[in-house]
């Protein structure tokens, strides 16, 4: 080879070794993923946006809102609660958190998604949970618990599990993303035996456990179990918790379906949907993210943080968009008849 030739050779492998290079240096592993995780929360307790290594044009959302840094949680969080998870996703370069965080004299429930790229924090998507939030059935009424259910107590005497599944054990990530989407089909098709759960499954919604019963009329429900104690279902309760009384559950549709966090390593799984209610009901929509505890094929327990939102709150505002859903007329008001043309 002519010495042109060589030194163009050469180049190229100096290209080519330097690009392999900047691609592992941005990859970001297990550990890295739970490092910006941790660095992002803890500037966040700070009031820091610096202290985090955010990339310009950085997004953040709290409860669908969004928000620039130095607002919101930032300015409220400060101090991270009693039960804390932590979740990655390598695959999608996803990390999450939930747990509990103190506002103050205050406690909230919070789910928080992280994407990062390059080692940098893109976007940040906050689920809140908070004593005076509304609920199902509205406001927060005085001397009363809060409507949206909140229960810390309940969750740091029993959270979700922190554990490592052998690898012979776990399932691959397909497997647990159809297992989840099983759940919400079961939901949409108010059929519960379309959903992959152990029978008995659980689901605590905002740190309340929802024991059998949890899609049955607001009267047959079981009463809340005080924090520890084991929930006490209705008498002739479906064995199946999780997904009893979907025929009648008040529920047209669950949109905006996704997945965007899959721990294989821990086999949790992070869901986030919109519940739209049956055409004419007063019922407000119901904003979710779920954490799936996932054990030999089925779901075992499932954790929420979600809240009600208004009727003009365009929810989850975070794409990409799932299906098409109806939407307040004061949004988008009806086409006009011929009349109007």
């Amino acid at each position: 080879m002519t010495r042109p030739g060589r030194q163009i050779l050469t180049g190229l492998l100096v290209a080519l070794g330097g690009v392999g290079t900047a691609s592992a240096q941005a990859v970001c592993d297990r550990a890295c993923l739970r490092t910006l995780l941790d660095q992002y929360l803890a500037a966040v307790v700070e009031h820091d946006p610096k202290a985090a290594p955010l990339v310009v044009g950085f997004r953040q959302t709290e409860n669908a809102i969004n928000v620039a840094p130095r607002g919101g949680v930032w300015k409220t969080v400060t101090g991270l609660g009693k039960m804390q998870r932590r979740y990655v996703d390598e695959v999608s370069g996803q990390a999450g958190y939930y747990g509990l965080v103190e506002e103050g004299d205050h406690v909230a429930l919070a789910t928080v998604r992280l994407r990062i790229e390059n080692r940098k924090l893109t976007e940040a998507e906050w689920y809140l949970a908070r004593a005076d939030d509304p609920g199902l059935s509205g406001s927060r009424q005085p001397g009363r618990p809060p409507a949206n259910l909140l229960n810390p107590d309940y969750l740091i005497a029993n959270p979700p599990p922190d554990r490592v599944v052998p690898d012979a054990q776990r399932l691959s990530r397909a497997e647990l993303v159809a297992i989840v989407n099983s759940y919400f089909d079961a939901i949409t098709s108010h059929d519960g035996s379309v959903a992959l759960t152990h029978s008995g499954c659980g689901r605590v919604e905002n740190g309340t456990p929802a024991p059998a019963g949890r899609f049955l009329p607001p009267l047959a429900r079981p009463t809340v179990p005080a924090a520890g104690a084991p929930p006490a279902p209705p008498a002739n309760a479906p064995a199946n918790d999780c997904v009893s009384g979907l025929a009648n559950f008040n529920l047209s549709m669950v949109v905006a379906r996704r997945i965007p966090l899959v721990d294989q390593e821990a086999q949790m799984v992070l869901g986030m949907a919109v519940f739209i209610r049956r055409p004419g009901s007063p019922t407000p929509r119901n904003v979710f993210s779920e954490w799936f505890n996932i054990e030999d094929g089925r779901i075992r327990t499932i954790y929420t943080a979600m809240f009600y939102p208004g009727p003009e709150l365009a929810v989850p505002n975070w794409p990409p968009y799932e299906g098409n859903w109806p939407l307040p007329a004061s949004i988008v008001p009806a086409p006009p008849g011929p009349a109007g043309r």
